[in-house]
């Protein structure tokens, strides 16, 4: 991947350029309506002459009627020149193909009345939070369609943080169990003539970028903690017994990384990933319990057998400092079974009393 973007870094990249000092769009709207106003006064004055046959430079009476005209007619371009931007947007403009700026901030801006906005990803809708404009409402009634009103997709790029959540994906971790995960990428935009130019669609790019770096790093992974297979996981060279469910800081450290490598050609920025979903594939799913459970079964009855052990000592240490009862060795033997078998058994005991002599 960094031999990729070496080889494209060294190409004819586009810079981005922000316009400053473009901020006077007020003035050109209230110029524009002005002039309408003067434009109509001359206007309705020149065909009163006209009417009223008054004695009059003809020739200028045209000249300013013709100007009344033509400023009523093609005026309305400069319109096409405003600009509004809300807090935490940019538009990047183009004339006749050519990139020109990026207008970058919250205002009333005016610019050449030709130039168009290019947004490329305007139409994508991924699963995130943040985008300019809201999603196109689909209908497929024709009736539906009569009353509705559509959003046309907006040209703005949003600067803001936004919050990508891709679906989640099935993988193999580094023992070969399937694995189930979803992740959470913050994430924004930096250089917006990266973000348009240098890819076809940025946000496709940052969704496709993310399944390919999680996929390259949970493969590395196993699921759970193996005693018998210990890998890396902190980059210091010694082998350690990470796992995705008990290293799941590094791991998501590790994902952030690997997308920022490969997203910083288009301009983007990973702030914060997150891994919010984990599990094994629901067809390993139940063994992987059943294996959980035996697991634990184990950890809990060495645990018990450790504790009878120790209870039956100091029992037998207990009788013997207070001189309660003297036993031999065959009696000891047969008080530890009987204590063993009570402490760990999985039922309740039942005793059975013996009123005779011990012996």
């Amino acid at each position: 991947m960094e031999n990729v973007n070496h080889k494209l870094d060294q190409s004819d990249i586009v810079q981005e350029k922000v316009l400053k000092g473009r901020k006077f769009g007020m003035v050109v709207l209230l110029g524009y309506f002005i002039g309408l106003a003067i434009a109509a006064f001359y206007f309705i004055k020149v065909m009163n002459q006209f009417d009223n046959h008054t004695d009059t430079d003809t020739g200028l009476s045209r000249i300013i009627l013709i100007v009344c005209v033509l400023y009523v007619v093609f005026a309305w371009i400069l319109l096409c020149g405003l600009k509004v931007l809300r807090p935490q947007e940019s538009l990047v403009l183009t004339l006749f193909g050519k990139y020109i700026g990026t207008l970058k901030g919250e205002g009333f801006y005016f610019v050449n009345p030709f130039v168009t906005a290019f947004n490329p990803a305007a139409n994508t809708r991924l699963s995130q939070s943040g985008d300019v404009s809201e999603n196109i409402h689909h209908v497929t009634n024709s009736q539906d369609k009569e009353g509705s009103n559509y959003n046309r997709p907006s040209k703005r790029i949003s600067l803001k943080v936004m919050t990508l959540n891709n679906s989640k994906q099935k993988i193999n971790d580094i023992l070969g169990n399937p694995v189930e995960i979803g992740i959470a990428v913050i994430w924004r935009v930096t250089d917006t003539a990266k973000a348009v130019f240098n890819v076809d669609n940025y946000k496709e790019y940052l969704s496709l970028q993310t399944d390919t770096a999680l996929r390259n790093i949970i493969r590395q992974y196993p699921y759970d903690v193996n005693p018998s297979f210990e890998i890396d996981t902190t980059g210091d060279g010694e082998p350690d017994d990470g796992s995705l469910r008990g290293s799941s800081e590094i791991v998501a450290q590790r994902i952030k990384e690997e997308i920022q490598a490969r997203v910083e050609f288009a301009g983007l920025e990973i702030i914060e990933a997150r891994i919010t979903y984990l599990s094994y594939a629901p067809e390993i799913a139940a063994a992987m319990l059943q294996r959980q459970q035996a697991s634990a079964l184990v950890d809990a009855r060495a645990m018990i057998v450790d504790g009878a052990v120790g209870m039956v000592q100091m029992a037998l240490d207990k009788l013997q400092e207070q001189d309660v009862v003297d036993l031999d060795e065959e009696r000891k033997a047969a008080m530890v079974s009987n204590l063993l078998v009570v402490l760990c058994g999985n039922n309740d005991v039942s005793p059975v009393v013996n009123s005779g002599s011990l012996y």
